[in-house]
């Protein structure tokens, strides 16, 4: 195909059928079901945008087949080359990547887990290749064979994001993993709590979407969503679809710098906003924490030099969450 991103004059119909695809998608059982997995709608300047895997590229679902289950793109402990398919811009500074791969594949991610990436930026003393090294987490479904998706926010001294951002199609990006973050299993919580800032929402989409696709995952799913501006906010079309066709999931955005007609939440995210929108403290509950530093010091200070968890701090320990009750990405 061309390209996997196709602009739509009139955004409606992709929505309906995207919300029918999410309706279908979470029904079927059976291997002999074929259809494009991957659809999302992303908005940007008022310009929708539907991206989806065409009819070469359709897939058999088939769940109970352990010989497609086992084969995985990601070699563990091994950087591996995966060919740019296509990108497209999504906010004025926030991009998305489609990799592909072997479609006998999957990329062998569980929920959650990110990946590696690495780009050269020259030689050492010794004439050695350097590298800049990043964790992301892509948004596509774990499940999806053939490929997977990055939403990249390229900052203008990132040199990993800026590396993205030159890539053309047929270019290659290697990458490493999986890295397991949290383990996340059907039911595991009663309820749980999400709070992200700006590319924070990736490993919140990855969880989401394992729990709106799996009938039988009761899980109550509770969203605060902070970005600097309504323009800045990613994949809302997305997010308003998931919510509006499950009733598990609710999500609630808040701007710093608000337009005019904004009608979500203004400021950071605050205790006001987490008591009324996130479950309370309690063995059933689980907070789900992923931004910038400041927003994540602000929320539940910092993971430990190790990268652990370390200790439970800011906003959350202030309302009575504890270690147990909050993970940070």
């Amino acid at each position: 195909m061309a390209t996997f991103f196709r602009r739509l004059a009139n955004a409606a119909p992709s929505l309906l059928r995207y919300n029918a695809l999410l309706g279908t998608q979470s029904k079927i059982h059976s291997s002999n079901f074929r259809f494009p997995i991957g659809a999302i709608a992303a908005a940007s300047g008022g310009v929708s945008y539907l991206y989806y895997v065409s009819s070469s590229d359709m897939v058999h679902l088939d769940p109970n087949s352990e010989e497609a289950s086992s084969k995985v793109a990601l070699k563990s402990g091994k950087w591996i080359e995966f060919k740019l398919q296509d990108s497209a811009r999504v906010t004025h500074n926030t991009q998305l990547f489609r990799f592909s791969f072997d479609p006998s594949e999957t990329l062998g991610l569980n929920v959650a887990s990110c990946i590696y990436t690495r780009a050269p930026i020259g030689q050492d003393d010794e004439g050695k290749v350097k590298y800049v090294v990043r964790p992301y987490t892509p948004i596509s479904d774990p499940d999806a064979r053939g490929y997977f998706d990055l939403l990249i926010k390229v900052y203008p001294q990132g040199k990993m994001s800026q590396h993205f951002a030159s890539l053309k199609p047929g270019d290659v990006l290697e990458v490493k993993g999986p890295i397991e973050k949290l383990k996340y299993s059907p039911n595991m919580k009663k309820r749980i709590g999400m709070i992200a800032g700006g590319t924070g929402i990736t490993p919140m989409l990855q969880v989401i979407d394992a729990i709106v696709k799996n009938p039988d995952d009761n899980t109550q799913v509770s969203l605060l969503y902070g970005n600097v501006s309504p323009d800045d906010i990613l994949l809302k079309q997305k997010l308003d679809i998931l919510a509006s066709s499950h009733p598990n999931l609710k999500v609630f955005y808040t701007v710093d710098n608000p337009s005019q007609n904004w009608k979500g939440g203004k400021g950071y995210v605050s205790k006001d906003m987490v008591i009324k929108g996130l479950p309370p403290p309690g063995d059933d509950s689980l907070i789900l924490v992923c931004g910038p530093p400041g927003m994540m010091k602000h929320i539940s200070g910092d993971k430990a030099p190790d990268y652990s968890q370390g200790e439970l701090d800011g906003m959350l320990k202030e309302l009575g969450y504890t270690k147990e009750m909050v993970y940070k990405f």
